[in-house]
């Protein structure tokens, strides 16, 4: 099933509406749908380089916009939805310690989640449920998210085709590693205060 909707993802690059299709899929991904946009964005990029920016700003707008409406999801229907979602992708055990950790670490959690492989519709759905702050999430959504398909654009506008390879081989593991070293970085601040 996954396969399926990858390869339906990727071929709505081409379609002449794929800029909408694109809106589409970063807005419900956001909340629901498995397939990130980011599959979509490095094909358009590719297929159309000149247009990579406002590729990854819609793709942005309308990822952050599919962030509240995860977020309404956790907060007005997580009984009747938002568990079954939670449920879906196997992340029940973590939800639950999630909740326990968005006082303090809120921005933090839905800003690596925003940019990095962490499906981030678990997170909205999360922050709506634990009711985290939403100006906090809008801003760590808006920061994580732009800044993530503003990468992927910039890369694949710069480096074209071989670039495509290296994202979709190592940007899982480079996001990963560069949250990590963004975290360290603030707790060693905190930590030498």
């Amino acid at each position: 099933m996954i396969r399926s909707l990858y390869n339906w993802t990727m071929s709505l690059a081409g379609h002449p509406h794929a800029m909408t299709a694109l809106a589409v899929i970063s807005f419900i991904e956001s909340s629901i749908f498995p397939i990130p946009p980011d599959v979509l964005i490095i094909a358009m990029v590719l297929a159309t380089p000149e247009r990579a920016w406002r590729i990854a700003m819609v793709a942005g707008i309308a990822s952050v916009a599919g962030g509240f409406a995860g977020y309404g999801i956790g907060y007005f229907l997580y009984e009747a939805l938002g568990r079954d979602i939670i449920g879906f992708y196997g992340y029940e055990q973590q939800f639950e310690s999630f909740k326990g950790l968005y006082a303090e670490w809120g921005f933090w959690i839905v800003a690596g989640a925003g940019f990095t492989p962490f499906p981030y519709k678990v997170i909205t759905i999360a922050s709506g449920a634990a009711d985290l702050n939403l100006f906090t999430f809008g801003v760590a959504s808006t920061v994580s998210r732009f800044a993530r398909f503003l990468l992927v654009a910039a890369l694949l506008w710069k480096f074209g085709p071989p670039m495509r390879l290296y994202i979709e081989k190592y940007l899982n593991l480079l996001t990963v590693a560069f949250f990590a070293l963004l975290i360290g970085s603030f707790l060693l601040i905190k930590w030498l205060a």
